[in-house]
């Protein structure tokens, strides 16, 4: 099969064409770093507790996931607890805690026993001269000793200047070439804190962030826009090795890059592997929505009920001939399945394929009746038929 048609999906052929690949950059192999554990709990209403973190912790290693970001150990005796417990469970994942660039944070990571830390800082202008109020010598002061402090004690370290898309590109340049040279951070991350940036500028910026450093380069995206996956992906094309993501597109205020889309957006539009066992998305998803409180929407990418429920009649037949011709990615592929409901969209084939279902014997009279019945209720109702409503009007109509 080639690249556009496998198993799996069916997808546009120009993804691969030369005149869409030639400017991409992409890394052999796309990794994610998984913050639902920190950055997704900042979604107002959302509470993890330790037992919760734990939970979700040995779920996200089962999916495959290469980090678990544990949490922020300065915050609560709990989540200090909730991050010490998941080192101790001997995850494939590596484990990673969220620090301000401070001492006494890196010595609560360290405490905990995490294999790295997210050093973040401010270096967007408005967060430096209306949150902080930092002169920038005093953001590279505190970045140089916090990351350097970190290395000794032999932690793996991210540096995260947060608001990067708002930053000032001469002393973002200097910030992140000083922190990587002389401090030695093992790698750096492009973070569009408000997802006020268009895709091309974070490949911009992945790209610039290449030519200054020779360290991997991650990338963090927030959905304000709803461009979260498309700021992510273009982020993969220029280079970005890892991608930060949480479950379900849990996080502040609108979202995190959720790690169902992006992570089969990787494999499937561009070619790239990754460790996630991705028919295990659905379940994990829904898992997360129990603990969360936090249910997604009805039309959800991929793991939502709508993306492989259908009600319009036209086509309805093919989807036993070959289910791709309606839908790009076959649901089996991140463990979701397709259902067929009943309603004013749809026609005599929905009917029959029903029918079929059940091992009923019906004539075309039954099946029109049947059709005129269900269109009835649904536009009645504004909704499809519930499966009981259903069977009520076989067992009346064709007993």
């Amino acid at each position: 099969m080639s690249k556009e048609r496998t198993e799996n999906w069916w997808i546009s052929e120009y993804n691969f064409c030369d005149e869409v690949t030639a400017r991409y950059h992409l890394p052999k192999r796309v990794r994610f770093h998984e913050a639902t554990l920190r950055d997704g709990e900042q979604m107002p209403g959302v509470v993890f507790h330790k037992e919760d973190k734990i939970a979700i912790a040995k779920k996200l290693d089962e999916l495959g996931v290469d980090r678990i970001e544990a949490g922020m150990p300065a915050v609560t005796q709990d989540d200090f607890d909730a991050i010490k417990e998941i080192c101790s469970l001997g995850l494939n994942a590596e484990i990673y805690a969220f620090s301000r660039a401070m001492i006494s944070d890196v010595d609560k990571a360290l405490a905990c026993g995490v294999d790295g830390v997210i050093i973040e800082a401010p270096a967007g202008l408005p967060r430096l001269q209306y949150q902080y109020r930092w002169t920038e010598e005093q953001v590279l002061e505190k970045c140089l000793t916090a990351v350097s402090y970190a290395k000794e004690k032999g932690l793996k370290v991210t540096f995260f200047p947060f608001d990067t898309t708002r930053a000032q590109l001469p002393f973002l340049k200097r910030l992140v070439t000083e922190v990587v040279g002389k401090a030695k951070a093992d790698a750096v991350a492009v973070i569009d804190t408000t997802g006020s940036a268009l895709p091309d500028v974070i490949y911009y910026l992945v790209r610039q962030m290449k030519s200054w450093v020779d360290v991997p380069v991650e990338v963090h995206t927030h959905n304000d826009l709803g461009m979260s996956v498309a700021t992510a992906l273009a982020g993969v094309t220029a280079g970005a090795e890892v991608v930060h993501v949480c479950i379900n597109g849990l996080g502040e205020r609108c979202g995190n890059t959720p790690l169902e889309e992006i992570a089969v957006a990787c494999n499937a539009l561009l070619g790239l592997e990754s460790n996630i066992r991705y028919e295990k998305l659905t379940e994990t998803s829904r898992f997360v929505q129990e603990i969360s409180g936090f249910k997604v929407a009805f039309n959800k990418p991929l793991v939502g009920e709508a993306h492989y429920t259908r009600e319009t009649g036209l086509g309805m037949d093919v989807m036993r001939r070959e289910p791709k011709t309606l839908m790009a990615i076959k649901p089996e592929f991140v463990g979701n399945r397709f259902r067929m409901v009943l309603g004013k969209k749809s026609g005599k084939a929905s009917i029959q394929i029903k029918l079929d279902e059940l091992g009923k014997s019906y004539t075309d009279e039954q099946v029109a009746e049947l059709l005129a019945r269900v269109k009835e209720i649904g536009m009645e109702k504004r909704r499809f038929l519930t499966e009981e409503e259903w069977l009520a009007l076989v067992r009346e109509i064709v007993g």
